[in-house]
C-alpha cells in the first residue's frame, strides 16, 4: 500500500498532465490490478502502470496486461453501426456500409419482430460472453428472457468454464472457482496442478507457485506437454490427452491404500465414499499406466507427496475440463481433497484457473441456458418467482430452459433458430467443428453482432453494433478466487460506440418492452437491480456494493447484506451446499476420449494458449507487440514423430482430422509426447485449429471435447502450402 502511494506521488510529480485510474486487466480470470494512464488534455488512455495494492498480483503484469490499453484507441475500432447491403458476401469483411444508430435499431426491431411473428418467440437466440462486467452479463440474461422473450440463450463460458461449474455443483453443492483466496496459494505445502499451462495462461500466478518450492513445498503437474511449470515440477505426470479420469481415480485409490484418507472427515462431512472406493480400487498404478502412459512410480510418488502434505491445493484448468467427460474429471480431482479432508480450511482446498476475465461472475447471473441471477435454476418455480418479482413479470412469462451453445448452432441448421443476437464472443473461431458452425451462422435469416472490432463472427452478421472496450465503462467482475472487484471508467467511448447494457436498454424500447428496462439509465443503476436479483441465491452479491468493493479491495461472495464482509474461505464450518450439508465423493467409472487414435488418424491433437494471446485473438492479434511475438499458429511435434514423417523444423504441413484440415508450420520440440501434437487456438479464418476439433459434448456440462481428437499429419510436396503428396 505504501509502495503504491509512493508510486502515485512520483507519477503525479513527473507527469502533471496525466492521471492514473485504478482498475483491472481486461483479460484472464486473474483480473490483475493495474493503473491506466490518462492524458488530462485529450482525456485519452496513453499507457499502463503497475498497481501494487491489489493482493492478487501485487503489481506484476504479463505481456497482454501491459499492452491491454492499446485496444481502446486502436485504428480497427468500430465507431459507427454497420449494415450489410450485400448478403452474398456473408462471412467476409465486404458488403457493409456505415449507418446511424436509429437506422440500425429500426432494422433490428423490424427483423426480430418479423421472425417472431412468423416463427414464434423462440426463433430468436442470444449468444453472449463473459469478458463483460457482471452488470452486463446480468442484463443480457434479462434482455433475452424479457425483451426478446426467448428461451434460447447461452454463452461462451460453455466452451470454457462449464465443466468446472458442473463438477463443483455435483461435488460441493455450489460453484465457486476457488474455495480459498489466491493469497493462500504460496503458503501451502503442495500444489497439485492438472491441465494448466500456468506460466503461459496465468503468468502472474507463477511467483506464488515458485514460492511453494522455495519454502520446501512440492509441485505436481499433470500435462501431456512439458510446459515451463511442468519442467520445474517435482513430479510431472505426462499423461495421454483425454485420460485424466483414470489418473485421478488412481490418485484417490493410492491415497486410500497408503493410509492418507481422513476417516473422520469422510464419515461426518461426505457421502459416496464406499461406492467410490469400489470404483477406484481397480485403478492400480500399473493398470492406470496402461491407460495414461504415465510411469507407475510417478503415480505412486505423486500420491505420497500429496497425501503427506499438511496442507495442499488441487488446481486445474481447461486441460481437464474441455473433454466430453470434463465434469467427471473435475469431480474426480475434487475427490482427492474430500478423501483427505484437505478442504474447508486455510492453505488447503480446490481451485480452477478461470480462463476468461469474468468467467466466474458471467456464469452466475443468467447467461446460461438454464440459469437465473444468483445461480438460481430456471427449472425451480421458487427461483423463478424470486427473479420475476425483481423483473416485474409474471412467472408464467419466464421462458423455459434452452439448450447449450453448440446445440444452438445445430438448431440454426434445421431452422428452429432463425435469428441471433451475438455479443462479446467470437464463435466463428472459438467453437469446435468450425466448418459446421460457420455454415450454421451463414444459414441464419438475420444476425446482429455487438463488438468493438469486426471479428470473424461479425463477418457473418447483417448488422454490427459498435460496443465499448472495458476501459470505457464501469462495473464489477468476479475473478478466479470468487472476489468481486470494480472496473473503473478511464475514457469516454470512442466514436459512437456504446456499452452493451445501454444498447440492450435502447433495443428493448424499440421492441416494445422498454417498460422493463428504461429505468436502467446508468451502469450503477443496473448494478443496483443486479444485486437485488442475486439476493438469496447461492451466488449472493446483495451486500457487495460498489463502495464496499472499493474500500475492501474486493469482496468474496457470498456477501448477503451490508454488514457482511464477504466469504474468502468456503466451508470453514464444513457445511457444504447440498441439502444435508455434506459433500459428495463421486464414483466415476473411466471413459476413454470420444475419438481414439487409429491407423488412419494415429496422433492425438490437443489445443491451448500461448502467453501472447487471449481466446480467439480478436483483441490481442491487433496489438503490434503481441502479434509480432506470435504472428501465426504452429503445430508442436516431437522430434521422433517429425523424423517418422520426414518433417523439418518450420516446414509447413497439412494437419487434418475427420472434420477438416489446416496448414501449420512445424515446431519440433521435445517437450511433448510422441503420440501428441499441439496447436494454439487464437487464430481465425483458415488458421483456426477448431476447424479440426470434435464437438463431442459432456452429458452434464455440454462442454465440447476441445482437448483431444484423432489427427494425422501430411508432409507437403515442397514443404510449403501447395500440392499434396
Amino acid at each position: 500500500m505504501q509502495k503504491d502511494k509512493f508510486y502515485r506521488e512520483i507519477e503525479n510529480k513527473h507527469h502533471p498532465k496525466e492521471k492514473l485510474v485504478p482498475t483491472h486487466c481486461s483479460y484472464c480470470g486473474m483480473q490483475c490490478g493495474m493503473h491506466l494512464r490518462v492524458d488530462t488534455d485529450s482525456n485519452k488512455i496513453i499507457g499502463v502502470e503497475p498497481r501494487y495494492d491489489f493482493p492478487v498480483n501485487l503489481g506484476k503484469m504479463c505481456p497482454k496486461g501491459v499492452t491491454a490499453y492499446q485496444q481502446t484507441n486502436h485504428d480497427d475500432r468500430l465507431l459507427r453501426p454497420l449494415i450489410r447491403d450485400d448478403a452474398s458476401k456473408k462471412g467476409t469483411k465486404e458488403g457493409f456500409r456505415e449507418a446511424s444508430w436509429d437506422e440500425a435499431y429500426d432494422l433490428i426491431a423490424r427483423k426480430f419482430k418479423e421472425l417472431q411473428n412468423n416463427y414464434g418467440k423462440d426463433s430468436l437466440s442470444v449468444f453472449s460472453g463473459v469478458s463483460m462486467t457482471n452488470e452486463k452479463c446480468y442484463l443480457t440474461g434479462k434482455f433475452a428472457r424479457v425483451a426478446l422473450q426467448t428461451r434460447y440463450i447461452d454463452y461462451n463460458g460453455r466452451f470454457c468454464m462449464s465443466s468446472a461449474a458442473a463438477g463443483f455443483m455435483r461435488s460441493l453443492g455450489v460453484d465457486r472457482g476457488s474455495t480459498l483466496p489466491w493469497t493462500d496459494v504460496h503458503q501451502t505445502d503442495c500444489l497439485f496442478i492438472a491441465g494448466s499451462n500456468t506460466a503461459d495462461c496465468h503468468p502472474t500466478s507463477m511467483f506464488r507457485v515458485w514460492e511453494v518450492q522455495n519454502r520446501g513445498g512440492y509441485l505436481i503437474v499433470v500435462d501431456p506437454r512439458e510446459t515451463p511449470i511442468a519442467r520445474r515440477a517435482d513430479v510431472h505426470l505426462d499423461l495421454k490427452p483425454g485420460t485424466d479420469l483414470a489418473l485421478a481415480n488412481c490418485m484417490v485409490n493410492l491415497l486410500i491404500q497408503q493410509g492418507y484418507a481422513d476417516e473422520a472427515f469422510i464419515r461426518e462431512h461426505t457421502n459416496g465414499f464406499e461406492e467410490t472406493m469400489e470404483v477406484v480400487k481397480t485403478f492400480t498404478p500399473e493398470y492406470t499406466s496402461e491407460i495414461t502412459g504415465v510411469a507407475p512410480e510417478k503415480l505412486i510418488r505423486a500420491a505420497e507427496i500429496y497425501g503427506k502434505a499438511p496442507n495442499a491445493i488441487v488446481m486445474f484448468a481447461r486441460g481437464i475440463e474441455q473433454q466430453h467427460k470434463g465434469t467427471d474429471n473435475v469431480s474426480a480431482y475434487t475427490n482427492m481433497c474430500l478423501v483427505t479432508g484437505k478442504i474447508g480450511r486455510p492453505k488447503s482446498g480446490v481451485a480452477t484457473f478461470t480462463g476468461q476475465g469474468n468467467g466466474q461472475g458471467g456464469r452466475e447471473h443468467g447467461q446460461k441456458a438454464d440459469a437465473l441471477p444468483g445461480y438460481r435454476k430456471i427449472t425451480n418455480p421458487k427461483h423463478v418467482q424470486e427473479v420475476c418479482s425483481v423483473w416485474g413479470i409474471a412467472p408464467e412469462e419466464m421462458p423455459q430452459a434452452g439448450v447449450s451453445a453448440y446445440e444452438m448452432f445445430e438448431l440454426m441448421t434445421d431452422k428452429t433458430l432463425r435469428g441471433l443476437y451475438l455479443l462479446c464472443s467470437n464463435p466463428a473461431v472459438s467453437a469446435p467443428n468450425l466448418n459446421f458452425v460457420r455454415s450454421a451462422l451463414k444459414s441464419l435469416d438475420f444476425m446482429v453482432c455487438c463488438d468493438m472490432f469486426l471479428s470473424e463472427s461479425a463477418e457473418f452478421a447483417d448488422v454490427v453494433l459498435p460496443s465499448v472496450t472495458w476501459s470505457e465503462d464501469e462495473g464489477t467482475v468476479t475473478n478466479l478466487e470468487g472476489r468481486i472487484i470494480k472496473i473503473n471508467k478511464a475514457q469516454e467511448p470512442l466514436g459512437e460506440s456504446k456499452p452493451d447494457w445501454l444498447i440492450q436498454v435502447e433495443l428493448a424500447e424499440r421492441l416494445g418492452r422498454g417498460q422493463y428496462f428504461r429505468h436502467l439509465t446508468t451502469a450503477s443503476k443496473v448494478a443496483e437491480e443486479f444485486r437485488l436479483a442475486s439476493k438469496g441465491g447461492y451466488a449472493d452479491y446483495y451486500g457487495a456494493t460498489w463502495d464496499k468493493i472499493e474500500k475492501q479491495n474486493g469482496i468474496f461472495w457470498p456477501c448477503r447484506d451490508e454488514q457482511d464482509q464477504g466469504t474468502p474461505y468456503m466451508f470453514l464450518d464444513k457445511k457444504f451446499y447440498h441439502p444435508d450439508g455434506k459433500a459428495k465423493i463421486c464414483a466415476l467409472p473411466y471413459r476413454p476420449p470420444a475419438e481414439e487414435p487409429c491407423e488412419q488418424y494415429p496422433l492425438r491433437l490437443t489445443t491451448g494458449r500461448v502467453v501472447y494471446h487471449y481466446l480467439s485473438g480478436n483483441q490481442t492479434r491487433r496489438i503490434p507487440f503481441l502479434r509480432d511475438m506470435c504472428p501465426e499458429p504452429f503445430v508442436e511435434v516431437h522430434p521422433e514423430t517429425a523424423k517418422l514423417y520426414g518433417i523439418e523444423h518450420e516446414e509447413t504441413v497439412r494437419l487434418f482430422t475427420r472434420r477438416g484440415e489446416a496448414y501449420f508450420k512445424v515446431k519440433i520440440i521435445e517437450a511433448i509426447r510422441k503420440d501428441t501434437v499441439f496447436v494454439p487456438y487464437h487464430f481465425g479464418h483458415e488458421q483456426s485449429i477448431n476447424l479440426l476439433t470434435i464437438a463431442a459434448l459432456d452429458p452434464m456440462s455440454r462442454m465440447p471435447e476441445f482437448k483431444v481428437c484423432a489427427a494425422q499429419i501430411e508432409k507437403l510436396a515442397d514443404g510449403t502450402k501447395g500440392a499434396l503428396l
